[in-house]
């Protein structure tokens, strides 16, 4: 290494700066030549009775009067007494508890010596140990110094633990200093006999260390050594991340440990050598300049800051800085050598403000890292924005969307076609609906037709090359058994008579070559009558023209119909000018206020496309700009009214303004117009395009014209290169047809003297800030100036303009947004984007409050918001080779960002709070931090699925059918809600999700698959977007389904042999067990590259070859399906037998009764444990309403009428009509209950203990009566019902128990296998757990359980899997539950637990969860005490039954309740 590093080094910052931690608790303070902590800065919250100060080389000691407790300073004792040591210069005395004397004795260091600490006690006991660790500054935490007393130990990574040495009645710890840079040492006192601390008042011990003062103090080492030294120590102590205050600290202790060395008589000479040999290592191979002195330090200096500036101001690491410097000097060098002297090069780089940077740069000591600004602390909490629900929930019959039938065969052929859908279409017709699906592979065009009516459907239909045509095709095209028309053809429709649901309608398809066609004119002939398309004929287009094809909307549904109408009518004259647009809007805002949330997303809706320019901007009419400017203006006031009085709405009404532009006064519009004219006059350019961009400015400005500006001024900063001209407006969708198509269309490119550059950058440039006044709400400059205040000067004609500062604005905030401008362009961004956050932080309170500027303050924060965003897209290279806590610290900005922006964000915020939790868990060296951030990171992609999903529901809608009704490009329509999500922060989230993701999974040895049934499959791959969509299917051959999304409550289709999915179904779950049951392989991938891959074989024939953590797949033959284990049995599936159960005459029975003839197996089972688990298992009180009594009360006098429906509805099922099991269960909701039923069931429970709920009121009555009919009902569910048809088994013949249980108000809910499901080990139980309810986990919620295994022969070690990523728990009051218990229940081949429901005679509560505080996840002994209660209760019910069982429980107050168990299948 070059020894020739500038010795003014000390004011470089060597290493990279972090977010400062936290005050620590240092209660001294060194008073004297080097003050490094000001007694101000110390903290004031914790202080210790010991004030110490140091002078020189003195301590001295100020006692305090201590006010509370028995820490009391004493004189004597009446046991052994402590005698000061005289060589101290502190000796201290405390009386900890009545027999205990502490004194504490520090001498300070001699020349060359270190300090050493004496900590005695009086004390009997042999049990004493010293819990201390040391503090670095006062910012620090405890550190574990190198240097300990014989004997100490490690406690939990985060403390040191040293016995006392006995000594007759005298116990001591002596501690000696060997780090300079340790300033304090902090210590407790604990009798681990006893398990008692000795505290002061509360309080840590604090003691001030003196630092080590070198002999000679004229003595001073060269800074470029100190550099090298504290670079040295930096690499021994691992390169760790310090904070600012740690790099001073560390610089000095550099600066002492070379100071020592020459009071041992080491010349500077030899330490240079020594140095500079050690770090050869580290330097370049290139042969370095010959050391020059003659180059002063302070211009190396410069020109290393001049580079630095150049590259964008990266944060360099250590060796980079220290090569900067050299690369610096050998330029300068390098000059010197080419005949240029000192004083030249001194004007040279000497100019402007660039000493004052450098300066300021040194005096923060961070030379080389960009300066970051201070975060305030803040509660996350604070954050919250909480609004209703956008949709409220019924709470009758839980139940999985169903598709129609025309659904169902659309998603069929969908799936099956093999090239693109060029259109889709849906008509309502009087008694059902009509599907029209247009596909293209290659040549061929094929139509698919397909209608729910009952009636015997005939097609009359033609092609056409010119609209309006009908044409009849060639005979080739025909479908059999057509019959050629005069100029059409006659077809029936096809009934099928598969019981395949998605068969059940009549069907037609088309297929012909000739790609001339446009489209296919028909009308339907249905029992002699004509069906029309609203008195026209029905015409579907095949795609020739899409900008004029028109979605089908439907009737609007999910929309504000009515507004939407009056917006497409007014749209003709919303074309005449954003005037005109704006006006309009603003008079449709009140109806929007009434609409509610569907209205301001109409007026979303609309703005947008006009933004995205899917409408005409102008139309054949001239509008001043001050018009524009004007009704802007209006238009945003009256949001920003809306925006205070219904808070629900401000994320649409934010959306709303960025699409508007801020506008304002006429003055500020009308400098549009003026100061162009300005520009023109006084560059001389009053010609070709400049003249043509005039006149448009006067006709109609708009938002293109920011960009025409842009435009120009690169032109004229590129030396006038015309196609850096048209690369700019290119890229922001403005072409040179669009400059044609104006109103004042502009012909001509710019063509300006090179004369004219300065005057015409320096007038432009200020112009783009007129400009962005008016239309750009979010540009950050203008935002911030027009809430900072600004005036333009008039100038002959133009008039001039006066913004003045909104008030109110927080302390420092001006200073805020000037740190944020100067390093907005900065490379590396993290420090910018605290900055940025900062400032939307400070600006938050500040927007719920009523203002006569909100808007300014609106907009100001979109402004902040959308450089967040802009930002992070260009810091993706900075993360290249970061660390993972860098890019979890990056994702945790981003979410900030996000939370800041949307309404309902407190699932975002509690995920916000997990990846500062994972961060802390990270820095702190917890072993498991990589797999507890995994769960953070899958919860965070399950918020941003919810929060896509939401605008989904809510824009999408208004989307398509506003795009229909305006002719908006098919294109444009599709994607709106995908282009407002990849607009916002979450697609930035998404990203750096998506590149933490593969590191998590490989620092937690997750690898890319879970195995949830690892059974070797040979298939087709099937790739499909929901496996709910399939589940009902009947695949012909062996089918491997590659499901995008599996919610865990599915069944599994006939037919296929293997799911695999990106989603995370819990282990646990319903289609998990199915899986496994059925001999299916059931996998989840973590890794997109891999799904990728697979999804790209569709069609093709893979074997899957599993193991209990990854699946290995290949191509395989035909040949090889013919030889796979798994092919399907060609013989009929076996018929499994149920025996009808009766009613036995009761309508309750208690637990005593239970018995195969009156209830099924999970009440028996619950029955059998009483008595005969260990004490400490709780099992709940039950009673039952035994098999029969659904039948009996069905046949009452009381129930004729539904009775008679239910059975009318039933033969409708028989014949094929499913949509009749909807019916069925909301007919079985109107039984009336036996007035015998109430009085037995009433009997029963009482008797039994239970709660009666009919003593709460009768309201109580009727929701438990509701609750039992929703079980009863859930007999004909959809996919219970189908599962009985798969295995043949007699629907009629399935009866229903119903299991009456009390719920426990469960803080966890649990359910364990007692041998492994995924590997089959027998020798483990596998368990999951969910906070609250346990329906979060055997039900479709989204999200991982927590889940963990634990060896049989050592239950007290359970070792968790996987941390939990739901987001919901569902919690409820003490109520009663009323659970299925079917005659199928456990029916070998069947298995019908889990078909069907259990409901609650209360409804829970949905609580979004906050994992931060969960003891479960922040305490590990709690969780290692309730998950081994877990798993021996497993133990203890499986060794009862003698074989491996499913069983489900909670815990409450730590207690195990076990509420059902089963044979694990």
């Amino acid at each position: 290494m070059s020894n020739s590093i500038g010795n003014n080094l000390l004011h470089q910052s060597f290493l990279p700066s972090t977010v400062l931690e936290p005050q620590s608790r240092i209660s001294s303070t060194w008073i004297g030549g080097n003050t490094l902590f000001p007694p101000q800065a110390t903290s004031v919250a914790r202080k210790s009775p010991l004030s110490t100060e140091f002078r020189g080389s003195k301590l001295t000691v100020h006692k305090k009067k201590l006010r509370m407790g028995k820490n009391r300073a004493v004189s004597c004792f009446p046991q052994a007494v402590l005698a000061a040591d005289p060589s101290s210069q502190i000796a201290e005395k405390f009386n900890l508890d009545g027999n205990i004397e502490l004194q504490v004795d520090v001498k300070a260091p001699n020349s060359g010596s270190r300090p050493v600490v004496d900590i005695k006690v009086t004390c009997s006991e042999n049990n004493l140990f010293l819990h201390w660790g040391a503090i670095q500054s006062r910012r620090g935490k405890w550190v574990l110094p190198n240097c300990r007393p014989s004997g100490t130990k490690v406690y939990k990574d985060r403390a040191l633990r040293t016995p006392f040495v006995k000594s007759g009645d005298i116990a001591s710890v002596r501690i000696e200093i060997d780090d300079p840079t340790i300033q304090a040492i902090e210590f407790l006192i604990v009798d681990e006999g006893q398990n008692k601390w000795f505290k002061n008042n509360g309080d840590n011990f604090s003691i001030g260390v003196p630092p080590r003062v070198p002999r000679g103090s004229n003595v001073s080492v060269p800074e470029d050594l100190v550099q090298i030294q504290a670079y040295l120590r930096w690499e021994r102590k691992g390169k760790q991340m310090y904070t600012p205050e740690q790099e001073k600290v560390e610089y000095e202790a550099a600066r002492t440990e070379l100071l020592e060395e020459i009071e041992k008589g080491t010349s500077i000479q030899d330490l240079r050598a020594r140095l500079t040999k050690k770090n050869d290592g580290n330097e370049s191979k290139d042969q370095p300049l010959p050391e020059s002195n003659n180059i002063p330090d302070d211009l190396v200096q410069i020109q290393a800051y001049i580079r630095w500036e150049k590259a964008g101001k990266p944060n360099y690491s250590p060796e980079q800085q220290l090569k900067e410097f050299e690369e610096a000097r050998k330029e300068l060098q390098l000059e010197l050598e080419n005949g240029t002297s000192l004083r030249e090069i001194r004007e040279k780089i000497v100019k402007g403000e660039i000493q004052t940077k450098v300066a300021k740069q040194l005096a923060k000591k961070s030379y080389f890292t960009v300066e970051r600004i201070q975060r305030k602390k803040r509660d996350t909490m604070q954050l919250l924005n909480k609004y209703p629900s956008r949709s409220g929930e019924e709470r009758i019959v839980s139940e999985p969307q169903t598709l129609s039938a025309i659904e169902l065969f659309a998603k069929a052929k969908e799936e099956q076609v093999d090239g693109s859908i060029i259109n889709k279409k849906r008509f309502d017709l009087s008694d059902g609906k009509l599907l029209v699906l247009v596909a293209r592979s290659s040549s061929k065009t094929k139509v698919y037709l397909a209608s729910d009516l009952e009636k015997p459907l005939i097609l009359h239909w033609a092609l056409s090359k010119i609209p309006g045509e009908w044409m009849a095709p060639p005979s080739i095209v025909l479908p059999p058994g057509s019959v050629s028309l005069d100029k059409a053809i006659k077809t029936q429709f096809s009934i099928s008579s598969s019981d395949d649901l998605t068969n059940k309608v009549q069907s037609l398809e088309i297929e012909f070559e000739d790609d001339n066609y446009l489209g296919m004119p028909f009308v339907l002939l249905a029992d002699g009558e004509w069906i029309k398309n609203k008195g026209f004929d029905f015409y579907v287009e095949f795609g020739a023209k899409t900008e004029q094809v028109q979605q089908v909307a439907g009737d609007g549904k999910g929309t504000a119909k009515a507004l939407l109408d009056k917006i497409a009518d007014m749209e003709s004259e919303a074309q005449k000018s954003f005037m005109h647009r704006f006006n309009i809007t603003a008079d449709l805002i009140e109806e929007a206020r009434s609409a509610g949330e569907l209205g301001f997303a109409a007026i979303l809706v609309w703005m947008r496309f006009m933004a995205t320019r899917q409408l005409i901007w102008n139309k054949n009419y001239n509008v001043k700009p001050r018009e524009i400017s004007k009704a802007q203006d209006r238009l945003t006031d009256l949001l920003q009214n809306v925006y205070i009085d219904h808070p629900q709405y401000r994320e649409l009404l934010r959306v709303i303004m960025s699409t508007v532009g801020r506008g304002g006064e006429g003055d500020v519009g009308q400098r549009i117009r003026d100061e162009i004219l300005v520009i023109q006059r006084k560059n001389d350019c009053k010609g070709g395009m400049m003249e043509e961009w005039h006149q448009k400015l006067h006709n109609n400005t708009s938002p293109d014209d920011v960009v025409i500006c842009q435009a120009l001024i690169d032109y004229i900063k590129s030396d006038m290169d015309i196609s850096v001209y048209w690369k700019t407006l290119n890229e922001n969708g403005i072409t040179k047809e669009r400059l044609l198509s104006y109103d004042r269309a502009i012909h001509s490119e710019p063509n300006f003297r090179r004369d004219q550059k300065d005057g015409l950058l320096c007038d432009l440039g200020n112009y783009m800030r007129t400009l962005k006044a008016v239309h750009s709400g979010a540009d950050l400059e203008s935002a911030i100036a027009n809430c900072m205040g600004y005036s333009a000067e008039g100038e002959g004609f133009m008039v001039g303009v006066q913004i003045n500062p909104v008030s109110g604005l927080p302390s420092g905030f001006p200073e805020l947004l000037q740190f944020v401008l100067e390093h907005i362009e900065d490379k590396n961004v993290e420090a910018l984007l605290e900055g940025l956050l900062e400032a939307r932080q400070e600006l938050k309170p500040l927007l719920f409050k009523p203002n006569n500027r909100l808007k300014d303050l609106i907009f100001l924060d979109l402004a902040l918001d959308s450089s967040v965003r802009t930002a992070v897209e260009r810091g993706y290279e900075e993360l290249n080779n970061a660390s993972p806590e860098k890019v979890m610290h990056f994702i945790s900005l981003v979410l900030e960002n996000l939370v800041l922006s949307v309404d309902n964000n407190e699932d975002l915020i509690y995920c916000l709070k997990g990846w500062d939790q994972a961060l802390n868990m990270a820095n702190s060296g917890d072993k498991s931090w990589a797999l507890f951030a995994k769960s953070v990171l899958d919860r965070t992609r399950l918020a941003l699925a919810s929060t896509a999903e939401g605008y989904h529901q809510l824009l999408q809608p208004s989307a398509e059918y506003l795009g229909s009704q305006l002719g908006v490009d098919q294109w444009a329509v599709n994607i709106f809600t995908e282009e407002m999500i990849r607009a916002g922060s979450a697609a930035s989230l998404s990203a750096l999700l998506n590149r933490l993701d593969p590191i998590l999974r490989k620092t937690a040895h997750l690898g890319s698959w879970q195995v949830i049934s690892p059974v070797e499959a040979v298939g087709y791959v099937v790739v499909v977007d929901e496996l709910l969509s399939v589940q009902n299917k009947s695949y012909e051959r062996q089918t491997i389904l590659v499901a995008k999304s599996v919610r865990g409550e599915e069944e599994i289709p006939d037919g296929t042999v293997a799911v695999l999915t990106p989603d995370m179904p819990d282990v646990l779950s319903h289609v998990s067990v199915r899986a496994r049951n059925s001999k299916v392989c059931f996998a989840t991938c973590f890794d997109p590259s891999i799904l990728a891959d697979l999804q790209a074989k569709e069609g093709k024939l893979l074997r899957l070859q599993p193991t209990s953590a990854d699946i290995i797949y290949s191509e395989v033959t035909e040949s090889e399906l013919e030889n796979s284990s798994n092919l399907n049995d060609t013989g009929p599936a076996p018929s499994i037998t149920l025996v009808r159960k009766q009613f036995c005459g009761k309508y309750a029975i208690s637990s005593e009764e239970f018995t195969s003839e009156m209830v099924g197996a999970k009440s028996r089972n619950i029955a059998h444990l009483k008595g005969k688990v260990p004490s400490w298992i709780g099992i709940p009180t039950s009673v039952a309403l035994p098999f029969g009594v659904f039948e009996k009360v069905l046949s009452d006098d009381l129930n004729k009428e539904v009775a008679s429906k239910v059975e009318d509805l039933k033969k409708k099922l028989h014949g094929g009509d499913f949509h009749a099991l909807g019916e069925i269960r909301r007919t079985v909701l109107n039984l009336l209950a036996p007035s015998q039923l109430v009085k037995e069931l009433k009997d029963k429970m009482q008797s039994s203990g239970m709660p009666w709920p009919g003593d709460e009121g009768q309201q109580q009555w009727e929701q438990a009566w509701m609750a039992i009919k929703m079980v009863w009902a859930s007999k004909w569910n959809e996919r219970a019902y189908f599962s009985t048809r798969k295995v043949k088994l007699d629907h009629d013949c399935l009866i229903m128990a119903v299991l009456v249980q009390e719920i426990i108000n469960a803080d966890y809910a649990f359910v364990i296998h007692t041998t492994n499901p995924s590997s089959g080990d027998s020798s483990e139980i596998y368990a999951e757990v969910v906070k609250g309810l346990g329906e979060t986990l055997v039900g479709a919620y989204p999200g991982r359980a927590l889940s963990f295994i634990c060896k049989k022969n050592d239950l007290n070690s359970p070792q968790v899997l996987g941390y939990p990523s739901k987001p919901i728990g569902l919690f409820i009051r003490r109520s009663i539950i009323f659970r299925s218990d079917s005659n199928g229940e456990d029916l070998e081949g069947y298995a019908g637990a889990g078909l069907y429901d259990s409901v609650p005679m209360d409804e829970e509560e949905k609580i979004v969860l906050d994992y931060s505080s969960d003891p479960l996840i922040t305490d590990s002994n709690f969780r290692q005490s309730i998950l081994s209660s877990i798993a021996r209760a497993g133990s203890a019910i499986e060794e009862l039954y003698g074989s491996p069982q499913d069983i489900e429980g909670v815990v409450r107050d730590g207690k195990i309740y076990v509420v059902q168990t089963r044979p694990q299948m």
